[in-house]
This record gives C-alpha cells, structure tokens and sequence, in this order.
C-alpha cells in the first residue's frame, strides 16, 4: 500500500495535468452555445460545393433583418398616434371671454359694435378650441391622422388641423384685419394673448402602446418550403432568395438538433472535438517546450488564456454577436510571447480560433482573419518592452483585419460600396483594446510568478537598489558581474537564446558574495588575504555558501524564481578545485563532496551560458600576459573541462552552439584586453 501511494505521489504532476485537461474541456464546452452546428458551409455569391439538397423537413422562410426593420419602419410611420384635448382649459377660456371683453374693449360699449364686436370675439374662440392648441410641436406632416381625445370620445383629424401658437396668432392677426374691428385689433390681441391657452398633448404611454402591439404583429417568416422540396442544386451560385432559404434552414436545423433526444450526443461531439484540439497543445508543448510540461504553473497559465478568449467570445457571440470582431483575440499570442516564445504563442492562438470556429458566425472568414492577424502579430512584435513597438504592431495588425475584411466583403458583394463601416470601426477598437497587453502582463506575473521582457528590463537596470548595495559592498564582484553579463549577452544573442534573460541572471548570479566580499580574490585589497588563517575545508565552505546567501537575498528582494535559477546553477556541482587540492595535500582521504557546490546542473540554454561565461570571465583575471592563442586555449580548456563534468547534461543546448558560445568568448575577452592579431614574423 505504502509503495502504491508513493507511485501515485511521484505522478502528482501527471494527474494534475490530466485533471487541468478535463477541466478546461468541460468549461469550454459548458461556454458553447446550446444549439448544433449545421453540416454545410456556403457563402453569399459562391457556387453550392456539395450535391442537390433536399429540404429535410417543413420549415419557414425568415426574413432578412432588413426585411423585418423595413415593415416596422413603415408602421411607425403609418400608426395613428392619441393626443389628449384639454377640454377644462378650453371651457375656462370661453367662460372668461365676457369678463374679458369688457375690461379689453370697454371703449365699445357706447357703440353700436358692442354685440357684434362681442359675438366676433366668441365665434373667433371656439374656431381656435375647435381642435385644440398644441402644447409642443411634434415632427409629424399636417396630413397624418391622429385621434383626438375628448374626454369619452375620440375624433380622427389631421395633425395639421391642431393649431400650434404661432398658427393661434396668425389666425387672429388675419381675422381681425378682415373684419371691421381692425381699429381696435391691439385690444383684442391683448385680450387673447391673456385667454388662450394650449390644451393639446400627446398621449406617450397610449401612442408608444399602440406601436408596440403592431410591431408585434410583425412576422419574422414569409411562406415555408415543404418537406423533400429542392433547395439548391449542384453548382447553383447561392444568391437571393435561394440564400434566405439556406440561411432560414440552418436555423431552424440549430434549434431544432438541440433537442432532449440528442443533447448527450451533441454535448459527447463537442467535448471529442475540443478535447482533440487541447490534446494537441499539450503534445506540441511536450515535444517542443519540455520544460513548460513539467511546469505545472505554466501550463495552467496557457490552458487559463485559451479558456479566457473562450469565454469572452462566447460571450459576445450569446449577447451581441454583431461585435464579435471587437474581442482583441490577438492578445493571447502576445502575451504567450512576452513570457515563452513566439512558436508557442502562434500555436495556442491557432488552436483556440479553431475551438471559436464552432461558436462563431461565418467560421471560415472569422478563422482567416483571426490565423492572419495572429501570423502577423507574432512577426511583427519584437522587443515588446519597447512600447513604441507595439503601438507599430497593434497599427499593422489593424491594417491586416482591414484590408482582409474588405477582400471579403468585395467577394460577397462584387462592389466596394456597400462596406459595413461598423464591422471597420469594430477592428479599430480590437486593436486599442490589444494596448492593454502591458497591465495584463503584469497581472500575470503577479498572479502566476512568471517573468516577462519588461520585468527583465527593470531589472537589468544597475540603479536598482540590490545592485547599488552590491557595488558598494563589493565592488570587484559588481564589476565581474557586468564583464559576465556583457560576455554572456553577446553569446545568447549568437545561438538565439534570451539574451535579456541571460543579462539579467548574470547581473544578480553572484549577490551572495554580498554576506561575506573580503574572502573573493575580485574584492580583496593588497594587505592580505582572508582565507590565509582558514583551513581549506573552512575556505571552501565559505564560498560554496554564496550560492546558499545569494538565494536567500534574492527571496528577500523578491526576485523572479526565473533570476534565482541562475543563482542556483551558475557554479552547477563543480569543485572547488583550489582548495580542494591544498586539503588533499594534507589528508589523502578527503571526501571530495565537501568541496563541491550543491546544484543543480543548468537545465537551460541560458543557464548553461551564464556558467561558461562566470567560469571564463574569472578565470581570464589570472592570465598574466594574454595574448590571442593563449585566450584561444584558455576558453577551449575551461569550456571543455565543464563538458567533462557532465555540467550541461541537462540542459538543451548543443555541441554546435557551444562551440559558437566559444567563438563568442575568444572575441570578447581578445577586445576586452585589447589584443591585436599575431601576425607571422
């Protein structure tokens, strides 16, 4: 049993890869839209590929989007609108005409006008209250029908038989001047203006009632094709209504495959096909990016970005598939750059657009441009720390969805005219949203411990605050530490390895000489030596221990596991030779473990480097006379005795990229010294 567990705890890594797989699979598949995918693909303006279809069953015609928005369009047009007539505020007007009159038009009533003068007044109030005076003016012609309601009744008029204000002082203005009180027309302008007042609104709620009832009145579908009825047949260009009824049978084929009969089917369909595409991920990451595999964090990171895209897209495609263009999937290759490489980044992007190529509209055409844009970004992106250059990429990647949408549209339509303006502005917004792939990155590295080429560039900086205490606490170490970064950053950049990476691991491999600097030759002065009152093993011990300090301030100053790795393997299990042979001078039995640094072994391309260029570097400071030969030997003699050692067994770097790593040592330790060639006498 004890034996059984402790199999099952030495495949903990495996388990959990499987379990993040099935996981993953489920969620995506839960995102998917409830509905079938329909078996055939066709496009507007292109021959039908496949044999005459047959309708499968009775279905109706729907409507093109167009076809609905015009009906509606026309009703809102045609439907009658309520206005409310005010009947206390004309009644009142009318009640205090009399009143009126005799303080407006006194100077009538030792006249022989006064009846006249006052019957004119009445007659010319109820022609204005016939319909009404209109609160505000609306946007309607004079000859739409609206009701008027009077209270229980309602009259249909025209709009323009209700009087606005300006109307009202027309017709008392043409009125008065025709009549034969046009003397006195100042008085009776007075005593209308302080009479008239507007009694007619619109009815909102009942008018906006009326509508919604019509509009709902509205069918989606025009007629239905029969069951076994041709369709299309072989060749046919899919155009006009031919295209209705395609698209018409694909939705109703999607509602109608999700059924409770074949849910366990469909749901089992899906869960193969998307299971397949991550399969596939994983096995790309295994063979080609072993170290990734056998990190846990890394891998769910990936899995965690493809299921993000999912989700948002999925999203987008359940609430407002219109703006599906506006999801900046280009994201995920970036940030799959910025922390592994561009290979993987392209690959996890081709994967998850063929997973979207089951939920999206226009499949084929939203997985073109989506592959292109993220080509493109993979190849453009470079040195993405530099914000300037991807502002550059963002830009091209834009152009890219642009012209690749328009190349569509030219092909579905034959003219360049009808461009959907919206579906540009949409890939426009895509990519300013792409710009916040720097927070994005460095929300990652805080959630996952992961380190990117911005982060590497923070620290490279010698300002710093670690690296100021280093140079002042041992300032041959800060110097050493930057002839090796220098060194090693000119050989990662030979054998295309991460050259920021590299710098930045050689910069911080040797703050653990912080805790003790006087007892390393780079940080001693000429008066002495402080290993000359220690004993070999005491000596060794010391500075096998800077490894073991170095380690230890790196997680006091949080430094990316990524960093201490470098720490941790820069001397690998080497011996320290020097001491090791003063001991074994004195004791022929001495156990040589006690003289070797702990490890690892470097396990990277990078950390290989960085001990070759340590172990040369340091050893170049004891060639009394260098010259171009003995430079030459020198670095072969190191390099080859670390190959001896079995040092970069572990680590993926190859016979030939070593011996480039040389060539790139020779050239730097000859320039540092300031050799000349030697010339034959």
């Amino acid at each position: 049993m004890k034996s059984f567990f402790n199999k099952v705890y030495s495949k903990q890594s495996s388990f959990y890869r499987i379990f993040l797989f099935v996981c993953t699979t489920a969620l995506i598949v839960y995102l998917f839209p409830k509905g079938g995918i329909f078996k055939y693909e066709f496009s507007k303006g292109k021959p039908w590929q496949y044999e005459n279809l047959y309708a499968p069953f009775d279905f109706a015609i729907a409507k093109t989007a167009e076809e609905i928005e015009s009906e509606k369009n026309q009703i809102k047009e045609s439907v009658i609108p309520y206005f409310e007539y005010d009947t206390i505020v004309a009644n009142t007007a009318k009640e205090s005409y009399n009143n009126a009159y005799a303080t407006y038009l006194s100077s009538l009533k030792e006249t022989s006008f006064n009846d006249q003068a006052l019957l004119f007044g009445r007659i010319l109030l109820n022609d204005i209250y016939r319909y009404g005076v209109l609160q505000e003016i609306y946007s309607y012609d004079d000859d739409r029908q609206l009701f008027l309601n009077k209270g229980n009744t309602a009259e249909a008029i025209t709009y323009g038989q209700v009087l606005t204000p300006n109307e009202v002082t027309k017709i008392i203005n043409t009125r008065i001047e025709k009549s034969e009180f046009v003397k006195f027309k100042s008085n009776y302008v007075a005593l209308f203006y302080d009479l008239i007042k507007p009694n007619v609104r619109l009815n909102t709620k009942l008018t906006e009632s009326t509508l919604e009832t019509e509009l709902a009145k509205v069918l989606t579908t025009r007629g239905g094709v029969s069951k076994g009825s041709r369709i299309i047949a072989k060749g046919e260009v899919v155009e006009g209504d031919t295209l209705q009824i395609l698209n018409s049978l694909k939705a109703e084929y999607e509602s109608q495959v999700w059924s409770d009969k074949n849910f366990y089917w469909i749901v089992f369909g899906y869960c193969l096909l998307v299971s397949l595409a991550l399969m596939m991920l994983l096995l790309f990451i295994r063979k080609y990016r072993p170290d990734i595999y056998a990190n846990n964090t890394q891998v769910t990171f990936i899995f965690f970005n493809v299921l993000f895209m999912v989700l948002i897209t999925t999203l987008v495609v359940k609430y407002r598939s219109d703006y599906i263009y506006a999801v900046p999937l280009c994201i995920l290759p970036l940030v799959l750059k910025a922390f592994f490489d561009s290979r993987l980044g392209l690959f996890t992007h081709v994967i998850t657009v063929l997973i979207l190529g089951f939920v999206v509209p226009n499949s084929y055409e939203y997985m073109f441009l989506q592959i292109i844009a993220g080509i493109v970004t993979i190849l453009t992106i470079s040195e993405s720390f530099k914000r300037a250059n991807l502002f550059i990429s963002v830009g091209q990647i834009t152009c890219i969805y642009i012209l690749a949408y328009i190349s569509f549209h030219i092909i579905h339509e034959g003219t360049i005219t009808k461009i959907d303006w919206l579906t540009v502005s949409l890939f426009v917004i895509s990519g300013l949203a792409t710009l916040i792939v720097h927070p994005l990155i460095y929300a990652y590295e805080k959630i996952f411990g992961l380190i990117s080429d911005v982060s590497l560039l923070e620290l490279s900086d010698t300002n710093s605050v670690l690296l100021k205490e280093l140079s002042n606490k041992a300032p041959g170490t800060f110097h050493h530490s930057l002839n090796v970064a220098n060194i090693a950053e000119a050989a990662a950049n030979e054998i295309g390895a991460n050259s920021m990476l590299v710098r930045v691991g050689a910069l911080y491999h040797d703050i653990g000489k912080m805790v003790n600097p006087t007892y390393f030759t780079e940080n001693q002065s000429t008066s002495g030596n402080a290993h000359d009152v220690l004993s070999p093993k005491e000596s060794a011990k010391i500075i096998i221990n800077h490894v073991i300090h170095g380690i230890e301030i790196a997680k006091k100053y949080n430094l990316p596991d990524r960093v201490i790795d470098f720490i941790r393997t820069h001397h690998g299990t080497s011996t320290v030779f020097y001491f090791y042979t003063k001991e074994k001078e004195n004791n022929e039995h001495v156990n040589i473990e006690d003289f070797q640094y702990p490890g690892p072994k470097p396990f990277s391309k990078e950390t290989a480097i960085l001990m070759m260029s340590d172990s040369v570097e340091a050893a170049s400071k004891s060639l009394k006379n260098p010259t171009s030969s003995l430079i030459d030997t020198f670095v072969e003699k190191i390099v080859n005795k670390q190959m001896e050692n079995g040092q970069f067994l572990n680590s993926n770097i190859t016979f030939k990229e070593i011996q480039q790593v040389k060539k790139v040592f020779k050239r730097k330790l000859t320039n540092i010294y300031h050799l000349r060639i030697e010339y034959p006498e």
